[in-house]
């Protein structure tokens, strides 16, 4: 029998809390005269971490207000999301369904394996019919089909995943005793950008405070007006200073080259903090780039998001 909507929040309370705020140094933090932290969104659960569970959460409240406990998503063979949803299903008491890119022999990759035991229903598609998954009329027939659900784009990215990435924001704002004057986040769905952008424009005293998203994959800039269009759908008429770098793709989504392999494992040694090369990496990378370019000013300090993913390192292996 589903849970009741005050059931799933005391849950939600116990389950996950504020994620820690962590300082990191480096020599060309120092030459540059910047402070840098990260916020570890990958310590908010073993499971359903980083912005994955940000965009999840109000969808989950959303679906449990109108009585639905059937959530469908979309997603590739090795996606953060849909394995954060299968966890989020198994712990919060939801059934869950994805519609997944490409061939049937993929749920034998780890990510969909677990996602599986997790008690998610897997339905294999082409690519043809993937690249269907934003249309009006294939949504509506999808719909038709899983009557009992309640469906979520791609990635998690709705007007439902903006108030959970503010929620980010108002954690930074306690956590942070002076002023942040840039928060840095990979961008892949436009989701956990337009957050930060919505969370911050509605503090007077956090306006100065610009966002930047990295973007993970080739040819993104589509993904300003995505943005657009999510702040538009969460009324945000006058958003803080934000700007999508395009030029840290590494050659498309999920390429990692040996000079980004190297950065990460540097990384990791630098600051013991674990980061996988299709999110994290890209970002870190790029951040360290724009501050050689000098991009920020000097005395800024920024906010590094580490939006979690670390069980892609698995399915990386696995190929």
């Amino acid at each position: 029998m589903p849970k009741s909507l005050i059931q799933l929040q005391k849950q939600l309370q116990s389950l996950i809390s504020p994620s820690p705020l962590q300082v990191i140094n480096h020599p060309l933090f120092v030459e540059k005269n910047l402070t840098v932290s990260v916020k570890r969104d990958d310590l908010l659960h073993p499971h359903i971490s980083g912005n994955k569970w940000r965009k999840l959460k109000f969808n989950l409240i959303e679906a449990r207000k109108h009585g639905i406990n059937h959530i469908l998503s979309f997603g590739g063979a090795y996606s953060n999301h849909i394995h954060a949803l299968a966890a989020a299903g198994h712990h919060f008491g939801f059934k869950t369904s994805a519609i997944i890119r490409g061939e049937p022999h993929y749920a034998n990759n780890p990510t969909l394996k677990q996602a599986k035991k997790w008690g998610m229903q897997l339905h294999f598609v082409s690519r043809k019919e993937y690249r269907k998954r934003h249309e009006a009329e294939y949504l509506q027939a999808l719909q038709d089909s899983y009557s009992d659900a309640f469906i979520v784009p791609e990635g998690g990215s709705n007007a439902f995943a903006i108030p959970g990435v503010s929620e980010l924001c108002s954690e930074l704002k306690v956590q942070c005793n002076k002023r942040i004057d840039h928060v840095v986040t990979a961008t892949g769905s436009g989701g956990t950008l337009a957050g930060l952008i919505a969370g911050f424009s509605n503090d007077q005293q956090a306006v100065t405070t610009k966002i930047t998203g990295i973007a993970v994959l080739k040819q993104a800039d589509y993904l300003v007006e995505e943005v657009n269009n999510l702040l538009q759908q969460a009324n945000i008429k006058e958003p803080t200073h934000w700007q999508l770098q395009t030029q840290f793709h590494g050659g498309g989504y999920a390429k990692v080259s040996p000079l980004l392999s190297e950065f990460c494992l540097q990384f990791e040694q630098q600051t013991q903090i674990p980061v996988e090369p299709i999110y994290t990496g890209k970002m870190f990378y790029a951040l360290f780039e724009l501050i050689k370019q000098d991009y920020f000013s000097t005395g800024d300090n920024i906010i590094a998001l580490h939006t979690g993913g670390l069980q892609g390192l698995q399915g990386l292996a696995s190929r």
